[in-house]
């Protein structure tokens, strides 16, 4: 039986889903967070003062989480999810009140849009709707991302010329004839897939669709649906950068790795001639800073110049706090350095019992090393899975790097005991 308080200590801190399960393995709850450990805690502090939280508590055997870039994405993903699963006590809302609901109309170019609509009250409305949803700011911002991988429009009535939207591209142009009827109720069909938590039949028609295009020649069309069919990936990854996402799948596909990495850890020393040497560790998740996750070491156990002891000593001391602590690991480790940096880090991790993907990124050609392969990969210099990369590298060495500047500047004015 897993031990919750353990698990809860290991949940990410960033927006997303949270699911809970019973002891058969069955979802009973899907909610939602901008800090998924925060919100998961409070289900399980003494004084909730809901004896319907209480019950609910009583039958959480397991959790599982999604991370999302956005709370409006975690939004998107949990009116899905409800949908995939009908938890037992997810409860809609029934009372008289009006709340915010997607409406897509029946028209030729379907609208979309967010009404308020109460059921009582609006018998005849002919369109269809999803909801409701009880945040309107959230519900709007979920639909920009949506819209962003599917253009629709939002104009009532309906427009004669193009507009602004059309310019950003946000909108087809039916107005115009930019569009068939056909490209446009495609664009619709995703959207209800998405809001009805279909996402494989959502995968399965992009994919289908692209192979026709494909097979016709038809190669700026298909090349579309693959960028839709990745921004759909990186929404539910949780990644929703969709540049982000293109750069992790790269990465992916050339290291090995099973998925997309999410949160990426990366380790690098700052010393001048063994003196004053420090260790940084930058935190990448989604392909952003998360500076709250940032780490920096004074180095205790090594003396002199030994950079591979010191990277053995930084990634010994940050998992084995996350090993005590509970914590979630990250996707992937990077070193800043070559082979010997790399072997240094593995045998810490080895140590500790921890299978982590691990690399190391060597500066001077930009060469990765991964356990076990003799040669270095090379990736070509504008490969995006690179440059995403260096791009953490960099970063920790900028953070360390400031780290070692402020030592000796306290040094040097008397500040350091």
């Amino acid at each position: 039986m897993i031990d919750i308080k353990v698990r809860i200590k290991g949940l990410p801190t960033s927006s997303g889903v949270y699911l809970y399960k019973d002891a058969a393995g069955a979802v009973i709850y899907v909610g939602k967070a901008v800090n998924i450990r925060k919100r998961v805690e409070s289900y399980f502090r003494k004084d909730t003062g809901s004896l319907k939280t209480d019950f609910l508590v009583s039958h959480i055997a397991d959790i599982d989480t999604i991370q999302t870039a956005s709370e409006a994405e975690a939004l998107i993903l949990e009116a899905s999810l409800i949908k995939q699963y009908q938890p037992k006590y997810n409860v809609e809302l029934k009372d008289g009140k009006t709340y915010p609901y997607i409406q897509i109309t029946k028209d030729q170019f379907p609208l979309v849009s967010v009404i308020r609509f109460n059921a009582r009250k609006h018998k005849d409305i002919k369109a269809d709707l999803y909801g409701p949803y009880v945040n309107p700011t959230l519900i709007r911002e979920a639909l920009q991302i949506i819209r962003k991988i599917f253009p629709f429009r939002t104009c009532e009535p309906f427009a004669h010329k193009l507009c602004l939207y059309y310019d950003l591209g946000l909108c087809q142009g039916p107005c115009e004839d930019k569009t068939t009827k056909e490209d446009y109720q495609r664009n619709i069909r995703s959207i209800k897939f998405i809001l009805d938590g279909r996402k494989d039949d959502l995968y399965r028609n992009l994919h289908l669709e692209m192979e026709i295009l494909s097979r016709q020649k038809n190669f700026e069309g298909a090349a579309r649906l693959r960028d839709q069919i990745r921004a759909i990936g990186a929404l539910y990854s949780g990644t929703g950068d969709i540049n982000y996402f293109k750069e992790a799948e790269q990465l992916q596909r050339a290291i090995g790795l099973e998925r997309a990495p999410v949160r990426i850890e990366c380790f690098d020393i700052s010393n001048i001639m063994g003196n004053q040497s420090v260790g940084s560790m930058v935190s990448f998740l989604n392909g952003k800073p998360d500076k709250n996750n940032y780490r920096r070491f004074r180095i205790k156990t090594v003396k002199g110049i030994d950079d591979f002891q010191m990277i053995a000593e930084i990634v010994r001391r940050r998992y084995t706090r996350l090993q005590k602590e509970g914590l979630s690991f990250p996707d992937l480790v990077v070193i800043d350095g070559g082979k010997g940096q790399l072997g240094a880090a593995i045998k810490e991790l080895k140590k500790l019992n921890l299978s982590l993907r691990l690399i190391s990124l060597a500066k001077r050609e930009e060469e990765i090393f991964a356990p076990g392969k003799r040669n270095p990969i090379k990736l070509s210099h504008d490969s995006l899975g690179l440059k995403l990369l260096m791009r953490v590298r960099d970063e920790a060495h900028r953070f360390g790097l400031k780290y070692h500047t402020l030592l000796r500047a306290q040094k040097f004015l008397g500040g350091e005991k």
